[in-house]
């Protein structure tokens, strides 16, 4: 099992979580932070760190959020491990605790983003 990042986490990315994980599993997005499967110890250590409540345990995920697993899995193999806590972004509390923010996320750093229908997700 692993933990997974999910829609609380985009375009808010606070990345507190960063700094507890013994494992270094989480990777950096532009406007999301992602954990990879992989590399994850499944110790549960970054859940309580997000302020955003972003962070699920796999076996929690619903057909709502299940396919933010894979999404996790896909961008790790992208994206840079990160090591050490960054800032927010700017207008995370524009962004915290709102709905469907899957349609705002930002794949790279030209800010292309990706368009979910009906929360499928197309290929990465």
């Amino acid at each position: 099992m692993t933990y997974v990042v999910t829609d609380n986490c985009i375009q808010c990315r606070h990345t507190s979580c960063v700094d507890i994980c013994p494992a270094d599993a989480f990777h950096l997005g532009p406007n999301f932070i992602v954990i990879s499967p992989d590399e994850c110890v499944d110790c549960g250590l970054c859940l309580p760190e997000c302020p955003e409540e972003a962070i699920e345990p796999e076996s929690q995920l619903n057909d709502s959020n299940y396919h933010f697993l894979r999404l996790n899995a896909e961008l790790a193999e992208r994206w840079p491990v990160i090591l050490q806590r960054i800032e927010p972004l700017p207008d995370y509390q524009k962004w915290s605790r709102q709905e469907n923010k899957l349609p705002f996320l930002q794949l790279d750093t030209a800010a292309r983003t990706i368009e979910c229908h009906n929360q499928q997700c197309p290929e990465t």
